[in-house]
């Protein structure tokens, strides 16, 4: 961790802005489905309550597209952070007007207050100076920034990276301390043997990701519906399934740069297919009323000759059977494993089985996972739920770490360098911020 974090520096009396990820789901009654980014920001909230710190909380939640939409109101959160906090939370009615003001300058020690969604404000994705300014002159100037939204951190926007520089103080928080030691010593300094499980649904997302652990992993184990990609280049049917078809030769050049760096990419042996024509576009309840069936891998060209049937209007929606005691034995005797994108249609019961099980799996062994992305982690949420309410051990999961970031840790994974980590203060260096008129912060150099 070479970052200043919050607990480097003294709050005691600060106006402190920090940057938090609530970006929760919500159900259609508009309240809150999984708390789980709630409560990971906790500990960084109920510290510097503990150390008098005068807290403005800040997130965005869903896509407003830069207009007031009262579906994506923080009101939900800020009744949620109240309970679990035991305290009030003010809420202020807008992002920077009149209402966010009252409320900044008003809050006392140990005090929190929360601003309205930042997407409201067009600005917020703009990194627009004139807005990093105003956020942080709120309550007559924040005196300390905190980045503790690492879900968020590969976004330059106003609120995870302009305002750093406009403040004396910029510092990670908790959370994003936690996430950047976790990542870090999976990909940094992995315990070998490592192996890579990757899902989701596109190659395009991930062909970074693959270049970059091509370099430290002795496996990579590829699922979702980006295995289709994969499958199609090798000349497999996969019916109606969804492929990137632009991405064919990239898949065949992995493949191919894999046998020579020694590598071995571990692809489906059996699909677990639903009938369903690929004009359709996919809804869970489409999905849970369409038959379905485990299929082995054959080739187009056996099909042209007739020596397999046609998938013409199956689509490939998990793993089979076959492919998950594959993926067990590619799994066997691993000690650290990186984790991102769902095997199948976790939407659906029926097609999240492979997810589950390799979930299980890993928790049944020795290795240290980190898995990221936002559903791979929600399927394990809900399995490490289901075990701990039927009596099973709680810490059969502890060897999981579930990273809060999608893109975030998706982008840290291959090797970039993410823009909300980058402008907050370097731990290894003196505080090189000048006053200018303001909270200007003067350049920096980064000290890697």
């Amino acid at each position: 961790m070479s970052k200043k974090t919050v607990q480097d520096v003294d709050v005691k009396g600060k106006l402190v802005f920090v940057r938090c990820d609530f970006n929760v789901p919500l159900k259609e009654d508009g309240t809150i489905a999984d708390d789980t980014r709630i409560e990971a920001a906790l500990p960084t909230i109920k510290y510097l309550q503990e150390q008098g710190a005068k807290v403005i909380l800040a997130s965005h939640l869903g896509r407003p597209k830069g207009e007031v939409k009262p579906e994506f109101s923080m009101r939900p959160v800020a009744q949620s952070l109240a309970q679990k906090l035991n305290t009030n939370v003010k809420l202020a009615g807008d992002v920077v007007g009149d209402s966010a003001k009252t409320m900044a300058s008003g809050l006392q020690d140990g005090e929190v207050g929360l601003l309205e969604n930042l997407r409201y404000d067009p600005r917020e994705e703009a990194n627009d100076k004139e807005f990093c300014e105003e956020l942080a002159n709120l309550g007559g100037g924040v005196e300390i920034y905190v980045n503790d939204a690492f879900g968020t951190a590969h976004r330059a926007h106003a609120s995870t990276e302009g305002i750093a520089h406009e403040v004396d103080t910029a510092v990670a928080g908790m959370l994003m301390q936690k996430e950047i030691e976790e990542l870090g010593a999976v990909v940094d300094n992995p315990e070998q043997p490592f192996v890579a499980i990757l899902g989701g649904a596109k190659v395009s997302d991930k062909i970074g990701v693959i270049e970059n652990l091509m370099k430290k992993v002795e496996k990579i184990i590829i699922g979702g519906a980006m295995a289709n990609t994969f499958l199609k280049a090798k000349g497999y049917d996969i019916g109606d399934s969804r492929y990137e078809a632009d991405k064919l030769e990239e898949a065949k050049d992995i493949m191919k740069q894999a046998v020579e760096e020694g590598v071995e990419i571990v692809l489906p042996v059996d699909r677990r297919m639903a009938k369903i024509p690929g004009d359709e576009k996919l809804t869970p309840e489409l999905v849970e009323k369409a038959e379905y069936k485990e299929v082995k891998l054959t080739t187009e060209k056996d099909v042209e000759e007739g020596k397999a049937e046609s998938l013409v209007g199956w689509q490939v929606l998990d793993v089979g059977s076959r492919t998950l005691d594959y993926y067990a034995d590619a799994l066997d005797g691993a000690k650290t494993i990186i984790w991102n994108g769902p095997l199948g249609y976790t939407e659906s019961e029926k097609f999240a089985h492979g997810t589950e099980a390799i979930a299980n799996y890993i928790a049944n062994s020795n290795a240290k996972c980190v898995i990221g992305g936002g559903d791979s982690v929600a399927a394990i949420n809900r399995i490490k739920k289901e075990a701990i309410e039927s009596g099973e051990n709680p810490k059969k999961f502890d060897n999981i770490y579930t990273s809060t970031g999608g893109g975030a840790s998706l982008e840290s994974i291959e090797g970039k360098k993410l823009p909300g980590i980058e402008a907050l203060d370097n731990a290894t260096k003196q505080n090189d911020r000048t006053d200018n008129g303001g909270n200007q912060k003067s350049s920096q150099k980064i000290v890697e």
